[in-house]
């Protein structure tokens, strides 16, 4: 049976714990408080095998910096986006591509869409990092 979509959700964020000043949600905040990180879902496929095996969820993580204007959110975008190293956050997520076995496999595809993102009447930096996860 696949995974939940709060499942993967959780187990997402949790993947993410060990990045230093971090902070994680399941779900987007109304207020944030940068650095923050949070899923957000944009595809489930079904039927990717037979007895509905397979399901293929892609999700995009959302990375908030701080303020648009804010040299050090910028420059946490280096950090953030490394392919290692302590405060990558695809290394951290696929530190365990079952996320605590969780789901039967995940990668991260990419990352995009670099940029400003009003939320609370606020600029702020944002990453989005595309998750394929398969439940």
């Amino acid at each position: 049976m696949a995974a939940s979509v709060s499942a993967v959700a959780t187990a997402l964020m949790s993947s993410l714990s060990g990045i230093s000043g971090l902070r994680t949600k399941t779900y987007q905040p109304d207020q944030p408080t940068p650095p923050i990180a949070y899923p957000v879902l944009q595809t489930v496929t079904y039927h990717r095998a037979f007895g509905g095996g397979d399901v293929v969820m892609e999700w995009d993580v959302r990375v908030l910096t701080g303020r648009w204007t804010d040299r050090t959110a910028h420059a946490l975008l280096d950090n953030y986006l490394s392919y290692s190293g302590a405060s990558s956050v695809r290394a951290a997520l696929e530190s365990d591509p079952t996320l605590g076995g969780v789901v039967q496999a995940m990668v991260v595809q990419t990352a995009t869409n670099i940029s400003s993102v009003s939320v609370a009447e606020q600029e702020f930096l944002e990453i989005s990092i595309q998750v394929t996860v398969h439940a």
